[in-house]
C-alpha cells in the first residue's frame, strides 16, 4: 500500500522558516519523480514544487520559487520541503505526492497532510 505522510507543518510568523517532511512507503520511492502540492481553504489545489528522481533538478511555482527548496533523500525515502520567507498567503495543507508539475495525482493519493499557518 502506498502512504505518504506529511509533518513538520506549525504556526510561524511571517519571515519566518519551516521544513516539512514526507515519508514514503509500499511503493520504490527512488523511481519516482515527487512533488509538493497545497491547498489552501476554499481554493483549488496547487502544485508547488517537483524533484527528480536522482534529487538532481527541481522546478517551482513562481509563487514560492527563491523562498522555497525541494530535496529528497532516497536512502531514507523521504521528501523535503525548506520553506523560508514564509507569507501570509503560504497558508495552507501541504501535500506531498507522485509525480510531477504534469500530474500529481488526485487528493485520495496524497496521503496525510501537515498544515502550514502564518499569522502574526
Amino acid at each position: 500500500e502506498v502512504q505518504l505522510q506529511a509533518s513538520g507543518g506549525g504556526s510561524v510568523q511571517p519571515g519566518g522558516s519551516l521544513r516539512l517532511s514526507c515519508a514514503a512507503s509500499g511503493f520504490t520511492f527512488s523511481d519516482s519523480m515527487m512533488s509538493w502540492v497545497r491547498q489552501a481553504p476554499g481554493k483549488s489545489p496547487q502544485w508547488i514544487s517537483d524533484i527528480n528522481r536522482a534529487g538532481s533538478s527541481t522546478n517551482y511555482a513562481d509563487s514560492v520559487k527563491g523562498r522555497f527548496t525541494i530535496s529528497r533523500d532516497n536512502a531514507k525515502n523521504t521528501l523535503y520541503l525548506q520553506m523560508d520567507s514564509l507569507k501570509f498567503e503560504d497558508t495552507a495543507m501541504y501535500y506531498c505526492a507522485r509525480g510531477n508539475r504534469w500530474g500529481y495525482g488526485t487528493r485520495a493519493s496524497w496521503g496525510q497532510g501537515t498544515q502550514v499557518t502564518v499569522s502574526s
